[in-house]
């Protein structure tokens, strides 16, 4: 799965840091995006991830649609989306999120994926087909998408490429020592830094982002080489936020990150270069992503 999301806040004994703990969102808008994406049929990462933002975002009538069904390929350590053989792909799935997103009035929309290692493209083309139905049904929307790493497919990124996303989000999620735990054996963390280059190279006008999970072991230090690799690939956007179990089936916390310590990482981010950084406990690469996108570079 490429997530956008992270899970609900769980510890072992309940044990929460004070900055994890929050009100819970609620109302009669919640219910309305719950029961739209209920009603079209669609999925999102909102509640396959078990997002702590969930209702925050569903109450402002906003979601992060998950196409390619509900089923990964893969099983990352991180990951609480269900895994196994997928179902195969539905042709309308493109227009029904269209339709929601107009339903929703969105100005700026996220689209992200279950990974599909038995589609020769990855998923691409579906990725494509979603990015036309988006701009034919809302005109004027900005586009964000958050695909897998197509199994390292060029000619499947670059048929991405060429749709041109407003956004292209690819999530590295961790440091290079930790990405065979983390990840598992079918990513690399060179062809990550591989294809925000080559998007760069094809289409610079396309804005590059990712996202990081802090409190998996990594050390401040490999944090930082991290985002000096990134930057110098051409990624222009980033996001840090603390990693939370989903359950017991998923790897556990090595440490809670606290609010100062991401304010720090922050501002060490923007000195690197990146146009953009979002760094707090909760923040998800899709979280406030409009708003991220039209703010002025700082």
């Amino acid at each position: 799965m490429t997530h956008s999301c992270q899970p609900e806040p769980t510890a072992p004994h309940g044990r929460l840091p004070r900055w994890l703990k929050r009100r819970i969102h609620a109302g009669e808008a919640n219910r309305f995006t719950a029961g739209l994406v209920h009603d079209l049929g669609l999925a999102t990462v909102c509640d396959h991830a078990r997002c702590p933002n969930r209702m925050e975002c569903y109450a402002q009538k906003t979601a992060t649609f998950m196409i390619l069904g509900d089923t990964c390929t893969r099983n990352c350590a991180f990951c609480s989306v269900a895994h196994g053989q997928p179902s195969p792909v539905d042709p309308d799935e493109p227009s029904r999120v269209a339709e929601a997103t107009r339903r929703l009035g969105l100005r700026h929309v996220v689209v992200t994926c279950v990974t599909r290692d038995d589609l020769p493209d990855g998923g691409a083309e579906h990725f494509c087909q979603t990015i036309g139905a988006l701009r034919e049904t809302c005109p004027g929307i900005t586009v964000e998408i958050l695909p897998s790493d197509l199994g390292g497919n060029v000619e499947a990124l670059e048929r991405l490429i060429a749709a041109a996303p407003d956004v292209y989000n690819h999530n590295v999620e961790t440091i290079p020592r930790l990405f065979p735990t983390v990840r598992g054996p079918k990513l690399n963390y060179r062809w990550t830094l591989d294809m925000f280059r080559r998007i760069k190279r094809a289409n610079p006008t396309i804005r590059t982002k990712t996202g990081m999970m802090l409190g998996l072991g990594e050390t401040h230090d490999e944090v930082l080489d991290t985002l000096a690799d990134l930057h110098a690939a051409g990624c222009d956007l980033l996001t840090l936020g603390q990693y939370l179990q989903p359950s017991p089936a998923q790897m556990e916390v090595v440490r809670y990150v606290p609010p100062e310590e991401f304010d720090e990482l922050g501002e060490l981010a923007r000195a690197i270069g990146f146009a953009q950084v979002a760094s707090a406990p909760f923040v998800r690469s899709s979280f406030h992503a409009g708003e991220m996108l039209d703010a002025r570079p700082t």
